[in-house]
């Protein structure tokens, strides 16, 4: 059983390392944005994995507020997101001061 819970660590510890990557070299603020989600996703699948390993249950209710605070926050971001500079224009438009997308004609 051991080897299960050494795979699971290393598997774990991979996903992490992989989406710290992403977080750190995203060209976007979504790209980070869901690099940020993925890791809290992959945190919580270690403290899941590791209340199973230790069979202790108390770090359940640690899990439920990350869990909270992590949709909250994105949610958060998400509606008050400011748009990345120096994108460029949809075609067929143009985007205005504020980032909005102007039709053409």
């Amino acid at each position: 059983m051991n080897y299960v819970w050494i795979a699971a660590a290393v598997m774990l510890t991979a996903a992490a390392g992989i989406t710290m990557i992403r977080l750190l070299a995203g060209p976007s603020t979504l790209d980070r944005l869901v690099a940020l989600d993925t890791l809290v996703a992959v945190t919580m699948c270690g403290v899941g994995a590791w209340a199973a390993f230790s069979l202790d249950t108390t770090v359940t209710y640690g899990m439920a507020a990350l869990a909270l605070i992590s949709f909250v926050g994105s949610v958060s971001v998400a509606r008050f997101r400011v748009p990345d500079v120096g994108r460029m224009s949809p075609p067929g438009g143009s985007r205005d001061k504020s980032g909005n997308i102007r039709k053409q004609g």
